[in-house]
């Protein structure tokens, strides 16, 4: 029985899938980076455990956020209903079923519409095997107590003791196995396409702006719009990654101006954002994303910025040597890792998932690399980077504090 028990168990494990790393679960927050109004801020729609029922929707600002305008609506019938998020006073909205959802969010004559799915979780079998197996044990236990008293011999009470016990290990081996078990799927759960084993087509993107020759000084849209690459059709399924839809990064193609931003989803297969650049030129666009069972997407593209500089050159880039940051070995070997340790103005906080980020472009902006920091203690920031290749690399270093994004610009020299 027990060698029995062991392969089941076994068998259950090697077939247990694993679950996807970006995937949003049932009884989990969903957080989403949005650059709005101007400001950068983290939308979170609390875990749901029950429809009808109350939908908490709060946001966190860097270092403030503006009053939201929230717009619920279900995808399902249609149902529609409304209120206001800021800091320090969060909405609270009525869903009455799981499923499809569109919270649309406005501030500052901006908004963004964000799809999403109510998910409640209902259990699974594992656990009706667990507590019936607990419960059967327990009657059989009982009944074996009983016919042990009223039978001399006491074999049918070792019969049913025995059952009663391998009922027991059953239950117990499932509560063992259990963060190993195949989960059920929540309420509200998309179904699981049956024809794409090999994952879906990689996104295509065009990028450009409104207006199409932004001015120095004025402000402009950044749009970018994705299409699958078989079929050509907008892409709307993108997967929360870090904490955001997408995640942005502009630069100037001397590297002094630099924006990362997390884009507003306006249309199926559209992300805006509101930008404003302080120099003419080209200017470079590098979009990080995850499509739904796809893999994690780096799209570039370009635009150009006309008229003449409003404001006077910013300071050269901080060498890598100098100040607060520390690159380790001070000519770090292509294609080994160095270490790039940046001292913090007071103590991060959680950005994007993680307590810092760090940028990494090419000089001739053929490259982009983003590394994360994961809590070194104290105030201090402590990350690990390999520069693929010998030359000139501009960086950007980024944390959050309790007054905003703090980001730190210096370059690092790569010798042959």
């Amino acid at each position: 029985m027990i060698r029995l028990l062991f392969l089941v168990g076994l068998l259950v494990v090697m077939l247990a899938s694993p679950a996807a790393a970006h995937d949003v679960k049932a009884g989990a927050d969903l957080r989403i980076a949005q650059t709005i109004a101007g400001a950068e801020l983290t939308l979170v729609i609390k875990a749901t455990t029950r429809v009808p029922g109350p939908l908490r929707v709060e946001v966190i600002g860097f270092p403030s956020a503006p009053t939201l305008d929230l717009r619920l609506r279900s995808v399902t019938d249609g149902r529609v209903v409304t209120g206001t998020v800021a800091p320090g006073r969060p909405a609270q909205l009525r869903v009455e079923e799981t499923g499809p959802h569109e919270l649309t969010v406005g501030a500052g004559g901006e908004s963004a519409v964000i799809p999403f799915r109510v998910l409640v979780d209902r259990g699974s079998g594992w656990e009706f095997l667990i507590y019936g197996g607990l419960f059967v044990a327990g009657l059989l236990l009982v009944g074996g107590l009983l016919t042990g008293a009223f039978n001399r011999r006491g074999r049918s009470a070792f019969v049913v003791t025995a059952v009663a016990a391998a009922g027991l290990a059953v239950a117990a081996l499932i509560v063992i196995l259990d963060p190993w078990l195949p989960a059920g799927s929540p309420a509200g759960a998309e179904p699981r396409p049956t024809d794409s084993l090999l994952g879906r087509p990689y996104v295509q993107r065009v990028v450009t702006t409104v207006p199409a020759s932004p001015a120095v000084g004025e402000e402009f849209v950044a749009r970018v719009e994705l299409f699958d690459g078989s079929t050509g059709r907008p892409v709307d399924d993108l997967t929360i990654h870090h904490e955001a839809m997408a995640h942005l990064v502009v630069t100037s193609e001397d590297g002094r101006y630099f924006r990362h931003v997390h884009p507003l989803r306006t249309a199926p297969g559209r992300l805006e954002v509101r930008l404003r650049a302080d120099r003419p030129g080209r200017y470079l666009t590098y979009v990080e994303l995850e499509r739904t069972d796809s893999g994690g997407q780096l799209l570039t593209g370009s635009f150009t910025v006309t008229g003449s500089p409003t404001v006077s050159p910013h300071p050269a880039i901080q060498d890598a040597t100098a100040g607060t940051v520390t690159v380790t070995p001070t000519a770090p070997q292509a294609g080994r890792p160095a270490s790039v340790e940046v001292a913090t103005s007071g103590t991060p906080r959680p950005w994007l998932g993680m307590a810092g980020h760090l940028i990494v472009r090419g000089a001739d902006g053929e490259f982009l690399g983003h590394v994360h920091e994961m809590g070194t203690p104290g105030n201090r920031l402590r990350f690990t980077f390999s520069f693929p290749a010998p030359g000139r690399y501009l960086a950007w270093a980024q944390y959050a504090t309790d007054r905003g994004i703090t980001t730190v610009p210096f370059t690092v020299e790569v010798p042959r």
